[in-house]
């Protein structure tokens, strides 16, 4: 089987849909390739943020649960999202761009640029070299070689990272790094996940925190993957169709929630590319269902219509 290809999508947390769409369409410039629901509570929105062609490498997902309250990153949990930018000037645009929008950015000692959503969910902008394609939206305000590149790597908590080597290395075919860090390096594409010692407060899931990090599998490698992963000992769930992939869950040694998820079918498996994101897209095992659940859902308006109609 091939190797990992890097980040497939991070899920995270939200409290309130359209101030999530609001924040990563409007503010961050991604755009929304998938308005569905949870598949697992059908009662709230599931979203989907990434680039203009929705590939794997730039999907953030959120799962609404209305009024929930904040939550904080601890022991065994994603606590920052670190993505590519082009180059030192991108980091001036965001950090002016940010500010400017009324959020707070601080630039690290290596250069890099930290901020957090509104409800808290930590962002890092870095400028890396790497040959990966980058994997761009288009936003009126942002040009295009300011515009977020896709993920490179998360931040998680562990007290005891070295716990997690032999499954990251000897079965998921990772690549220590140093200082914590470890990469899934593909054909294609690379991420990473680097381990920080964790706070002394308890972890608590809630909005503004990451559910889980996916990494990217080739399709006909599934069953391989999901073998290989029981064999070393994790518990994983069984093979699970997503519909737009097929995936399988686990815990790793540290605690974070890891997904192997097929970088097939994708996102225009039930809608045209130029049309993602417009209408609610229910799987086929609701479709049936379109009447009762679609009339319990916030309606959202998506910044990028009207620049779009424009």
């Amino acid at each position: 089987m091939k190797r990992l290809e890097g980040i497939h999508h991070i899920s995270a947390i939200t409290s309130d849909a359209q101030r999530n769409v609001d924040f990563y369409v409007g503010v961050l410039g991604l755009r929304l390739v998938k308005k569905s629901i949870n598949q697992d509570h059908t009662s709230v929105y599931h979203l989907f943020y990434g680039d203009e062609h929705a590939h794997p490498g730039a999907d953030m997902t959120f799962f609404e649960y209305p009024g929930l309250p904040r939550g904080r990153a601890g022991a065994g949990m994603v606590s920052r999202v670190l993505w590519r930018v082009g180059s030192p000037s991108a980091i001036d645009f965001w950090e002016t761009r940010l500010h400017g929008l009324g959020y707070s950015a601080r630039r690290t000692d290596s250069g890099s640029l930290v901020f957090a959503d509104w409800e808290g969910l930590e962002h890092e902008l870095v400028v890396v070299a790497v040959s990966d394609a980058p994997l761009v939206a288009e936003h009126p305000e942002i040009p295009a070689e300011h515009a977020l590149q896709g993920f490179h790597a998360v931040r998680a908590y562990s007290a005891h990272p070295e716990w997690s080597a032999p499954l990251l290395e000897q079965t998921l075919g990772f690549t220590a790094l140093g200082d914590g860090a470890w990469e899934a390096r593909g054909e294609q594409r690379g991420g990473s996940i680097i381990y920080d010692a964790p706070p002394a407060q308890r972890p608590l899931q809630g909005s503004g925190t990451v559910h889980h990090v996916a990494w990217a599998m080739y399709d006909e490698d599934l069953g391989a993957w999901h073998r290989a992963v029981l064999e070393a000992g994790a518990h994983a769930s069984p093979v699970i169709d997503r519909h737009y992939f097929n995936s399988i869950y686990f815990r790793e040694p540290s605690g974070v929630l890891f997904e192997l998820a097929t970088l097939g079918p994708g996102f225009t498996v039930d809608e045209p590319l130029e049309q993602l994101g417009q209408k609610l897209s229910l799987t086929p095992q609701f479709e049936h269902l379109r009447d009762q659940i679609e009339p319990h859902l916030t309606p959202l308006v998506n910044p990028r219509d009207a620049w779009v109609r424009g």
